[in-house]
């Protein structure tokens, strides 16, 4: 541990901190700044936004029902929070980054910014995390605001945050929570919706509270009175015994659902085996959508917030070389993003390890976008085989990034290309680059087909790369460049004849 004056010689100015506040409160950075959402004819009718607007909350509802009508009541005011963010290590503007990102989190569960702390320490505070003369001054800010939730840029253990939460005497949720409130929010298939459950489940289980009578025994022992008789008397369970019960037994429900639905997944994933697969990974709010609309016409949503979409979508796009390509969209990563997400999501992570390529969509025009690709990268590392797939680098919105940003980005080793979405820029270069990186048929055929077999040949052309092709009286001549299992079955056709 530092010592005193070394620690004092790197605190901050308070001005600095107040500054690095105002800046965050100002939304400077944050998605809410760009001015909204920036659409192109690329992104087709957009049916998701008005179902995502129609169940957004809005500011200064009441939710008293005699107050307002039944479709009114469906939605929820605005909650009013306060940040609080801990800077232990870094330069002032890493922490205001992170603490940017936690206001656009924050926007995007539906909450209104009102104020923010950040705290210099050399390490947490482990009974309230940020100190106890810190924690009643948030008290303070708190109730001068008229807040009602206080939302803290970490993963805190379950006592920092009951302790918190005794002191500032508004409901405390961490970063984690946060993110799983979002995903909970905007999941929409059947398994997108089991594995978020699944992640909140198990995000809740270490943190059960119990109050007053529900901590007693049920039925154990005497306290099941005489009344109860025989059979009833025993150690009993608590309450809390009683819904962690509940939590395992929903858990294990979940995770067969989700293993029951592998099955579907790999005939879908089968039958585009015989297409190159390209998988477009990156960080939330990077511009993913927006690219998979650009090169599929896939026309899903596009919104300027994080994590906007989290069900993975595939399309087909063409490479200029003439092949079918199919690209998959994937969940958006994030700093830190919860654990218990990545295991729920380990199902659609999948999609990375059986790719032929990887597209690593980075935001250009975001201050910090090398530690947005380690985080990807750190998540990344998690999921079994991704790291042998190859990757390019698409460093996105070149349109708005400050020059010196983007010289940084063209030093790193990666494979890279520059594009922006919202123009079109680069997008034609983007799929060339592609059709160069995606791995050629292996094996060469020189048949004769039939002129029954014009499915093969039509596949030749979609799957793999045609030499020649030329048309007798005996059927088609082909050579061509195809995957094993194609040249198998124009073998097999070539044989019965």
């Amino acid at each position: 541990m530092p010592e005193q004056n070394e620690l004092d010689a790197v605190e901050p100015e308070p001005r600095s901190i107040d500054s690095v506040i105002d800046r965050v409160l100002s939304r400077a950075g944050t998605a809410v700044a760009a001015g909204g959402d920036v659409r192109t004819d690329y992104d087709g009718d957009q049916f998701d936004r008005e179902q995502r607007e129609g169940s957004s909350r809005v500011a200064g509802l009441s939710t008293e029902l005699e107050d307002i009508s039944e479709v009114e009541y469906r939605q929820l005011r605005l909650e009013k929070v306060v940040l609080v963010g801990m800077w232990s290590r870094g330069t002032a503007q890493d922490a205001e980054i992170s603490l940017r990102e936690l206001a656009a989190l924050a926007e995007t569960a539906g909450s209104e910014v009102l104020d923010g702390m950040l705290q210099r320490l050399p390490h947490p505070d482990p009974a309230t995390y940020i100190g106890k003369g810190k924690a009643i001054e948030l008290r303070d800010v708190v109730k001068a605001t008229g807040a009602d939730t206080v939302i803290v840029n970490d993963e805190l253990q379950p006592s920092q945050r009951r302790a918190l939460e005794d002191v500032v005497k508004v409901k405390v949720i961490d970063r984690t929570a946060l993110i799983l409130d979002i995903f909970a929010q905007h999941a929409k298939s059947k398994e997108g919706k089991a594995q978020v459950e699944l992640a909140q489940l198990e995000y809740l289980l270490p943190r059960l509270r119990g109050w007053g009578e529900s901590m007693s025994r049920q039925a154990g022992g005497q306290v099941g009175g005489a009344a109860a008789g025989m059979g009833s008397r025993g150690p009993g369970e608590t309450k809390i015994e009683l819904d962690r019960r509940r939590i395992h037994t929903r858990m294990a429900q979940l995770r067969r659902q989700i293993k029951d639905m592998e099955p579907a997944r790999k005939v879908r994933r089968e039958n585009r085996l015989a297409i190159p697969n390209v998988a477009i990974v990156g960080y939330t709010n990077a511009g993913k959508s927006s690219i998979l609309n650009r090169l599929t016409g896939a026309g899903v949503l596009v919104q300027n917030s994080l994590f906007a979409t989290l069900d993975p979508t595939v399309r087909k796009a063409h490479v200029p070389d003439g092949r079918d390509i199919t690209v998959s969209d994937t969940v958006g990563f994030v700093k830190d993003l919860p654990h218990q997400l990545v295991a729920a999501f380990a199902s659609t992570l999948e999609e990375v390890t059986h790719a032929d390529l990887v597209l690593h969509v980075v935001d250009a025009s975001h201050p910090d976008p090398e530690g947005q690709i380690l985080a990807v990268h750190e998540v990344l590392a998690d999921v079994p085989g991704a790291h042998e797939v190859a990757e390019l680098l698409v460093f996105n919105k070149v349109d708005v990034a400050e020059p010196d940003v983007l010289l940084r980005l063209r030093g790193r080793r990666e494979p890279s290309i520059e594009v922006s979405a919202l123009t079109g820029e680069g997008l034609d270069a983007l799929l060339l680059r592609v059709g160069e990186m995606l791995p050629r048929p292996p094996v060469r055929v020189n048949v004769v087909l039939p002129f029954t077999r014009g499915d093969l040949v039509s596949e030749a052309h979609r799957a793999g790369e045609v030499v020649s092709e030329t048309h007798a009286d005996d059927g088609y001549h082909l050579v061509a460049d195809v995957t094993d299992s194609l040249a198998a079955r124009i073998h097999e056709a070539v044989v019965a004849l």
